[in-house]
Formats: structure tokens, sequence, C-alpha cells
């Protein structure tokens, strides 16, 4: 990105604001769609909360069907966008988006509700009686593993056999008014850990080998569970795994039929430290300087967008323009202000550009995405905030 050249074509406010390069972004859809090996890709909207983005990444190839959101509230929101098969990636006890799913469920439509326990499913069941409609329901299992004691994943569902999947298939078979749909098996270790830190090259190289060692064994966990629904006769829609971390393998998987993707669309900091694959860096901020405290130090308005899980430094955003600017060590990003050191001589009122750790988040602070076609603004998106929205 020539930034000298777009910050002057593009006409940025005296406000931090959110930029996208749809240039890197369509590169990004076509890289991943190649990726697919055959399966469908459901798209993570936590990593996206952009309608307009979202409608563009389902028109461009037919690979990409279906979204994968993070609350109730929010999958109505998205039906009421015009999307269907929406599945919500988390279990929920919003009794009254529940009432209303189940009420569009019945019409035609499709969201469907992620269970892991009789609690989830007893939920339904109750609502579904007292209100009508129908739920559609996935299962997830838990994908971690565990060596000796030593935790590899994420704390997510209580699920850890494939007879566990089943009993719990079976107990939704025994209800009415609740189907199931799906099962999902998501990787969080593969998917979502990164495993190039050229500053931690000792901890890179041991998440390396934990995720070759592991990788074999969620494959061979997802089809068990695969070949004992075929073994009882259970039908299911789809089986989702996988994230943008680990597009490559799970779509390799027989038993998996679609994977979910999200962040590889926006490819933000954090996904300049995996091994086996890069995009390009598709969306950006600026920040206005408004002070000039020392010479090559400039402290701009905003930026403490800090990425979240655990605390660490790789989870805060970094300028990339001037492209020797650094952040200041002792302060970092700044909710109110952030200070940078570059020996490009700038004024007050210039620009600074940053990228954020995690993709979907820095929406959350933003109204407006501005988009950026060969080096010149030509519109703008609203994120969800700027629809008027904040899910969580």
């Amino acid at each position: 990105m020539d930034w000298k050249a777009i910050i002057k074509n593009v006409p940025l406010d005296a406000k931090p604001q959110l930029l996208l390069d749809q240039n890197a972004l369509e590169s990004n859809i076509v890289n991943i769609e190649k990726q697919a090996n055959g399966k469908n890709i459901r798209l993570a909207t936590k990593s996206i909360r952009s309608i307009p983005v979202l409608h563009k990444i389902l028109s461009s190839s037919s690979t990409f069907k279906g979204l994968m959101c993070f609350t109730a509230s929010e999958a109505l929101f998205l039906v009421k966008h015009g999307f269907d098969d929406v599945l919500i990636g988390y279990p929920t006890f919003d009794k009254k988006s529940l009432q209303e799913i189940a009420t569009l469920n019945l019409q035609g439509n499709t969201i469907t509700c992620m269970v892991d326990s009789k609690e989830h499913i007893e939920l339904l069941t109750k609502v579904q009686k007292e209100n009508g409609g129908q739920f559609y329901t996935c299962i997830e299992m838990d994908m971690s593993n565990n060596w000796a004691g030593f935790h590899f994943g994420v704390r997510r569902s209580p699920l850890k056999s494939p007879k566990e999947v089943v009993q719990l298939a079976k107990f939704i078979d025994s209800q009415e008014g609740v189907f199931l749909k799906g099962l999902m098996g998501y990787e969080a270790q593969i998917a979502g850990v990164t495993d190039s830190n050229s500053e931690e090259k000792m901890r890179s190289n041991i998440i390396k080998r934990l995720k070759k060692k592991s990788i074999p064994t969620i494959a061979k966990r997802r089809e068990q569970v695969h070949q004992l629904f075929q073994k009882n006769n259970m039908q299911i829609e789809f089986f989702n795994g996988g994230g943008t971390g680990s597009l490559q393998t799970t779509s390799q998987e027989k038993a998996v039929t679609e994977v979910t993707v999200g962040s590889g669309f926006f490819a933000p900091l954090l996904f300049d430290q995996y091994r086996d694959f890069q995009y390009e860096p598709a969306l950006f901020f600026s920040l206005p300087i408004v002070r000039q405290p020392k010479k090559h130090i400039y402290t701009c308005l905003g930026g403490g967008y800090i990425g979240s899980g655990s605390i660490g430094e790789e989870k805060q955003p970094q300028p990339v323009y001037p492209s020797d600017s650094t952040l200041i060590s002792l302060e970092g990003v700044g909710e109110v202000q952030t200070p940078i050191q570059t020996k490009v001589n700038l004024s007050i009122g210039d620009s600074v550009i940053f990228r954020a750790a995690k993709a979907g988040e820095i929406c959350e602070r933003f109204s407006e995405i501005l988009v950026i076609d060969n080096g010149k603004w030509r519109q703008t998106y609203p994120t969800y905030r700027g629809e008027g929205e904040c899910f969580l």
C-alpha cells in the first residue's frame, strides 16, 4: 500500500478511522477459496462485523455458504438483513431471542443453536412447548488434547468422546420440536494459536510440535464420530470444523463438510505469525496526530484497541505508516492517546496508519469503514456499530 498517496486521496477526518483495502480483501477471498479443497466455507461474522462485507464475500463464490455468528440477537439481526443458514457458534440462554428464532424457523428460516448438554436442549424444548415453533441444533464436541495432564486447546464443550456425542444426539431426537442439524468440532489449538513468532522462537517451535501431534488426533476423533453416526443411522446436514489457521488441514478430512473462516479475510497482525500460510493485510485504521511533545515523537488521538485473549504485547495494534514508526514501550497504545516514534517529519493533523492484532473486534470501535480500491476512496460500509448494534 502506498500510504503516502492514499492519505492524500482519502478524506481522513480529525478522528480515528477504519480503512479497508478492497484489493487485498479480494485477493484473500480468492486464496481462501483455493484452500477449501471442495468443502463449503462458512463465514465467521465475529471476525467481520459488517453487513456489506459479508454480502461481498458470499456473492463472490458458491464455496462460501452460511454464517456463524456469536449470539442469538446477532442471528436475528442477520436474518432481518436477508441472510439465511445462520449457525449460532455458542450456546444461548436468551429466551426472548429464542422465542423469535423458533418462530422464524417454522416460517422457513434456518437458524441453528449450538448445544453441548442436556440443559441446553431442555431449555429449547421448554421454549418450544410454551411458544411453538421449532429449533435446529448443532452439537459441539471437544477437540482439545490432554497429554499426561497437559491441556492443549480451549475449554468449550464437555463432550469428550464420540459416544457422548451420540448419546446427546439421541436425547435431541427424543424431543418434540427440536431437531439435530449438524456437528461441530473446533480445534482452536490449531486454528487460533500462532506458531511463527520471530521474537519467541522457542515457544513457536514448541507450538509447531504440539500442533503436529494434535492434528491427526483431531481428524481421528471427528472420523470416529462420523462413523458412529452412520452406524446408528443418524443423519446430519453438516459437520463443521476448523478456522482460518487450520483451513489447510481441516479441509482434507472426509468427515468434515464445511470449514468456518473469518479472520483470514482481513488478515490482522496476529495472522502474520502463522507458519503455513499468509494472507494480505486488508483492514487498517488511521489516527490523527494531535501533539508533538518532542522531536521525532508524535502523539495520536485514540488507539487503545487491544485484542482479546491472554495478555501480551502481541495483542497491541502496531503502526505501519510511516514504515519506521514504532510504539513507545512504556506507554503502548492508549484509549485517548498513543505516542509513536519516527524519523519521518510529520505535522499535527497528519495521520498515522495502524493494524489491529485481531480482525472483527476493531469494528466495535468504529461506525463505518472507508473502502479503498486501487489507492482511492470508493465507498463507505457501516459496521455493526454503525447499524446501531452491539451484541456483547
